[in-house]
């Protein structure tokens, strides 16, 4: 019998694997895909997620692996652009975006005090009644087998199986909003993360691994079907018309695979425990990847969540006791920004009131990069945005251009 089982071994499932087994306790992670492989993703981690790397011991491996250090962000919306770098979480100011089959790899590779089963298919989730006992599930090439454990913990993703099977409540969902497609380019050099918010689009240009530049286009999510009926026209022609400098530059490039993307983008909160089972990453907590959150809080979850199971195996707490504390956690980590993200994700332009602010913020290095810390999570956002700092923010711009 295991401690834990863990379904799902990207990136949050492996990071609790890893935390669980470093406790000592005994643990299953279980995946149907093989690594290294890739999957749908913005691929940035923010500087908080960078952080918990370097104290996993593994920010090394992500360096050692050809993926570029990003420091700098420009936010360009259309007639100005800010250029600046965010606030370091702790002593890193660096954030990386490096592809899913490299970091995925390392973080399974890293899990090595767990049991690892790849290509393996959960088919049931076990139970007494009352109470998750186990899984049953069976390999590409093997017979089913049944596994039991303390807790069995749901790593896999937005569709999670896991939470499916135990019928985890949703209790706040904001819908599906953008789509979006992506590819890479080589021969097209870029210094940070660059954003461009356009009405009713967004473009994220981000650099990785191997000198490729990664570009994103989102979309509204009713307009999918038509985008993916021509992704490579309708992508270039939306680079033409919102950023055609970013055009040229890719012209100057060369695209070295095909595009990837989803129509598929839920914003919700599931509730992420009951008896016997757990939610992590993105089966718990999904949200638009348009401010790029999704791996840093995997980590950060991961490390929520292991915290609550040491608690609760070793009887230090009720195990549904430490487990509503993950939750509390977790939610008071994540609702700003959840709603934050929802906001950007409806493609609106920014309103007169928010051009005002940038506009203050042009000239301000200090100011603009905390308001780029707000999307990278460095900065809290009821804080930058209440209404007594955006005063401050525009009284010392009007004081400076005064003098």
């Amino acid at each position: 019998m295991y401690d834990a089982i863990i379904v799902g071994a990207r990136c949050a499932g492996s990071p609790l694997a890893m935390l669980l087994a470093r406790k000592g306790y005994k643990v299953l992670l279980l995946d149907k895909a093989t690594f290294p492989s890739d999957t749908i993703s913005t691929h940035h981690i923010h500087q908080p997620g960078v952080e918990r790397l370097g104290r996993w011991g593994l920010l090394d491996q992500i360096q050692a692996s050809n993926c570029p250090a990003t420091t700098q962000i420009k936010f360009d919306v259309g007639p100005f652009a800010l250029v600046g770098t965010p606030p370091p979480a702790g002593d890193n100011a660096e954030a990386y975006a490096p592809r899913r089959r490299v970091l995925d790899k390392i973080l399974v590779d890293v899990a090595a005090g767990a049991e690892l089963r790849e290509g393996f298919s959960v088919d049931e989730i076990t139970h007494d009644g009352t109470t998750v006992t186990g899984i049953r599930g069976h390999d590409r090439n093997g017979p089913a087998v049944q596994e039991s454990a303390r807790v069995v913990i749901g790593a896999d993703g937005a569709r999670s199986f896991v939470a499916n099977a135990v019928h985890a409540p949703v209790y706040l969902d904001r819908g599906m909003l953008t789509c979006n497609y992506y590819s890479y380019w080589n021969g097209v050099p870029v210094e940070g993360a660059e954003l461009y918010p356009r009405a009713g689009r967004m473009v994220v240009v981000d650099k990785t691994n191997d000198g490729l530049t990664l570009v994103v286009v989102v979309w509204p999510v009713a307009e999918f079907q038509r985008v993916r009926g021509n992704v490579e026209a309708e992508f270039m022609r939306e680079l033409r018309k919102n950023v055609p400098a970013l055009a040229k530059r890719l012209e100057g490039g060369r695209r070295e695979e095909r595009f990837a993307g989803t129509g598929y983008i839920p914003n919700f909160l599931r509730k992420p425990f009951g008896s016997g089972w757990a939610l992590v990453g993105d089966a718990g907590y999904h949200k638009d990847p348009i401010t790029a959150q999704g791996i840093t809080n995997s980590f950060s979850h991961a490390e929520m969540l292991a915290a609550a199971l040491d608690e609760g195996f070793s009887g230090s707490q009720p195990m549904l006791k430490a487990l509503a504390g993950y939750e509390r956690r977790r939610n008071e980590e994540v609702l700003p920004m959840f709603e934050h993200t929802v906001r950007l994700a409806k493609l609106e332009l920014p309103p007169p009131e928010m051009l005002h602010l940038m506009n203050a913020l042009r000239g301000n290095q200090e100011e603009t990069g905390r308001f780029l810390g707000t999307v990278t999570g460095t900065v809290s956002i009821p804080e930058f945005f209440a209404p007594e700092n955006i005063r401050r923010v525009i009284g010392a711009s009007a004081l400076t251009h005064a003098a």
